[in-house]
């Protein structure tokens, strides 16, 4: 009998923001999947470390976080071997996830890889956005508004478009963009509604006015605004 994989939501980064599930699952596979991106630290990891029984086996994969999908789809192909050599054996493994499984994730890749051969049981995690709302003590949308989640990769045009048609907003995967996006937002008005933030729930959390954020982000930040100006 194969095992069961698991994709289990870690949340933005605080080992404590994991559901009562997750934590039970982490506690008793015999194996955990990772990603490990180009700096060699797995955040994955460090966010499910308190949480992990000592003697599992680790399977860490490498992703190359660049514009190029060609490296990525290939590192995707050989972890997704990797984990079904465990699972083909009967053997359960938790695949650690940032955030939430199927929120932007890599664990979609796998998902697509694996799913039509083994079972799979997605634990849903906090998401990025919902951490951020918790920490600038800012309700996100209030009754009718609509809210849009906006990848900053897109063009500027694309990003507007978007902009236009939602009363709050959250631009994610920020790093090299920010003044790209910090300039669009002064285009559009918005700027100074907005807010920024990094490495939400962390020991390392900023937030800011958007007005006083650096000239430079990590990948792990964000601008969260409103068009009548963030409380």
């Amino acid at each position: 009998m194969s095992g069961t994989l698991y994709g289990i939501g870690l949340g933005p980064g605080d080992p404590e923001l994991l559901t009562l599930k997750a934590v039970r699952v982490l506690s008793s596979v015999p194996a955990i999947a990772y990603p490990v991106p180009d700096s060699g630290h797995s955040m994955a990891r460090a966010i499910a470390a308190p949480h992990l029984r000592p003697g599992l086996a680790e399977i860490a994969f490498g992703l190359c976080m660049r514009i190029d999908s060609a490296p990525g789809q290939a590192a995707y192909d050989e972890a997704a071997d990797a984990i079904a050599a465990y699972l083909d054996g009967g053997r359960d493994v938790a695949l650690l996830c940032e955030g939430d499984p199927f929120f932007y994730g890599s664990f979609l890749y796998l998902f697509e890889r694996l799913a039509g051969r083994f079972r799979v049981d997605i634990v849903p995690g906090i998401s990025s956005p919902m951490a951020a709302a918790a920490a600038m003590r800012t309700p996100l949308a209030r009754r009718n508004e609509t809210f849009a989640v906006i990848p900053a990769p897109l063009s500027d045009a694309q990003i507007a478009a978007r902009l236009a048609v939602a009363d709050a907003f959250c631009i994610i995967k920020l790093g090299r963009h920010l003044a790209r996006i910090r300039a669009l937002l002064d285009r559009t008005g918005l700027a100074d509604g907005s807010c920024y933030l990094a490495h939400v729930s962390t020991p390392q959390e900023t937030i800011m006015p958007l007005r006083d954020a650096p000239a430079t982000a990590p990948y792990f930040s964000m601008i969260v605004g409103h068009r009548e100006g963030v409380a």
